[in-house]
């Protein structure tokens, strides 16, 4: 829905609210016009149920509303004598309507000063929980949410098992577009293997289920900073089409609303209105080379060849201390018709150790011939591009036009249709958008080129181009727990103590402050010890 629907959606709220409480804001000692007016309305509720004024805020949440206003219906039956489990569970279970039955049939007494305190142990445990969920969901959706690196895409820079902590604030928290989910919860609700918000999927029915009524339009609270040139950004994938995070088999008829898209984390080399191009694997920007900062390093697929073959289990050990040494992961494949290995993810810096090796005959970098046809983006024959020769491609900026024709819409057609909301159609050498014939298109947001630094190990916007503004979520900040062989069962992981409570960027060499922390931790933990003590004696 627009904004003017939802506005209009949320009065009719407030007359249904009014209608069915004002007789009870005046057993409260109110006025009844005080039950419909809308925000005050829920003020004074707040004050008649004897709750602070900030669950006004708290009630329009999206996600989190929808603990909240169970919790004013319940608090308001309690209020006025409806204390038992049956009249909450009948208040949660009717919506709320329960209290028309208050309001109209029920002759209730309003109790002012009322014991707010849960009076079984039950009771207590459960008001401690439902709060202790309310806050962890606002720091999730709004401030920082934790994220753990799945894939080698960064390698070096972040780890497979690496566990993140992602600021939602740098470029400014988005208010969730799903206005009905579960707190916390991506995807799909573990254990029950059911999606964890209410959407409707279908192709043919996307725009007019009431399901994706229910949508909040795109909103961004403000940040304070913009996303730079080489930034490690968090990012839903735009094409995100899969009915299952861990099914990858695309269905192109199959769609997810734009906060529930599959989260990634990849390298931010491309800004709106920048013209790039990767020479032989290389970002080229407006013409000049990229840098990467220091920490990152860049790698490739090699093939290695040896002097001399594997032959016993004491060389096999040697190939392997001889990768450890180059900081090569053990992963390679080998090829016995030319007796070569082929190394999927290798820097510069390892090849440079490989070399002086004494059993290496050579180390050869693979690369795709220039003019090779792969299938990335824009997946048209007459876009001779690959992953190692790419571009030129301008990306799009926020107010900018293009000039469009038949040969260049293929790279903007999904942004201008799939991401801008337009229906656009070509007919023989004529363009159409929204019915009306085109030959320009101007931007409505900022679009980013994101990938890894792992360059042949990298599903990316080679593959599916742009990222628009609205997909950013978030910048990785700190790693709060790195685990090796993560997915390799628990018995084999193994903690990166060095790794540990570091921080995502900077220069030089990572520093772990986990024992600081652990000072801190113990420090604070002591002083409590200690001041509970002397209270106890005075």
């Amino acid at each position: 829905m627009s904004w003017t629907q939802w506005f209009i959606f949320l009065l009719i709220l407030q007359i249904i609210h009014g209608l069915g409480t004002w007789k009870l804001y005046l057993k409260a000692g109110r006025q009844a016009w005080e039950a419909f007016v809308p925000v005050y309305n829920a003020v004074i509720l707040m004050k008649i149920i004897s709750r602070p004024w900030w669950w006004v805020i708290l009630m329009f949440l999206p996600i989190v509303n929808l603990i909240m206003i169970p919790a004013a219906w319940v608090e308001t039956a309690r209020a006025f004598g409806k204390t038992t489990k049956l009249d909450a569970l009948i208040c949660i279970v009717t919506l709320g309507f329960y209290l028309y039955y208050l309001n109209y049939m029920e002759d209730v007494t309003y109790i002012e000063n009322r014991e707010l305190k849960p009076k079984t142990t039950t009771g207590e445990w459960i008001t401690s929980i439902l709060f202790a969920i309310v806050a962890a969901t606002i720091v999730h959706t709004y401030f920082f949410q934790p994220f753990v690196i799945p894939s080698s895409s960064l390698e070096k820079s972040l780890l497979v098992g690496d566990f993140l902590i992602v600021s939602k604030i740098h470029y400014g928290p988005r208010v969730p577009m799903t206005t009905i989910g579960a707190p916390m919860v991506h995807d799909t609700i573990p254990v029950l293997g059911v999606k964890s918000y209410l959407y409707n999927d279908n192709f043919e029915e996307r725009n007019s289920s009431w399901k994706n009524k229910l949508q909040l339009p795109y909103f961004r609270l403000p940040g304070f900073e913009d996303v730079e040139r080489n930034d490690i950004v968090v990012f839903n994938q735009p094409a995100d089409t899969l009915l299952n995070m861990n099914d990858f088999n695309p269905d192109r008829n199959y769609y997810k609303p734009i906060d529930k898209k599959t989260n990634l984390v990849k390298r931010c080399v491309g800004l709106p209105g920048d013209t790039l191009e990767l020479r032989n694997g290389y970002v080229f920007i407006n013409g000049k080379q990229n840098k990467l900062p220091p920490r990152s390093h860049l790698q490739f697929s090699y093939r290695l060849t040896l002097k001399k073959p594997i032959s016993t289990q004491g060389e096999e050990r040697l190939f392997y201390n001889m990768l450890d040494k180059a900081d090569i992961d053990d992963g390679f494949r080998f090829n016995p018709n030319d007796g070569t290995f082929y190394l999927a993810a290798v820097s510069d810096e390892a090849v440079n150790k490989l070399r002086v090796q004494p059993n290496v005959a050579s180390v050869e970098r693979i690369t795709r011939d220039e003019g090779a046809i792969e299938d990335i983006f824009p997946r048209d024959p007459n876009y001779k591009w690959n992953i190692d020769h790419f571009g030129p491609l301008w990306i799009p900026k926020a107010g900018a036009t293009i000039q469009l024709n038949t040969e260049n819409i293929t790279l903007y057609k999904r942004a201008i249709g799939e991401y801008e909301g337009n229906k656009v159609v070509t007919r023989g050498n004529q363009i159409f958008i929204n019915d009306q014939p085109a030959t320009s298109y101007t931007f409505k947001q900022d679009y980013y080129w994101m990938m890894g630094d792992n360059r042949h190990n990298s599903i990316d916007s080679r593959y599916w181009g742009f990222v628009p503004y609205n997909h950013i979520f978030g910048k990785p900040v700190f790693i709060w727990m790195s685990i090796d062989g993560i997915n390799d069962g628990l018995k084999n992981w193994k903690f990166r103590w060095d790794r540990i409570f570091t921080t995502v960027s900077g220069s030089g060499e990572r520093t772990s402050y986990f024992i600081p922390f652990l000072v801190v931790i113990f420090g604070i933990y002591g002083f409590t010890k200690w001041r509970k003590k002397r209270k106890a004696k005075s």
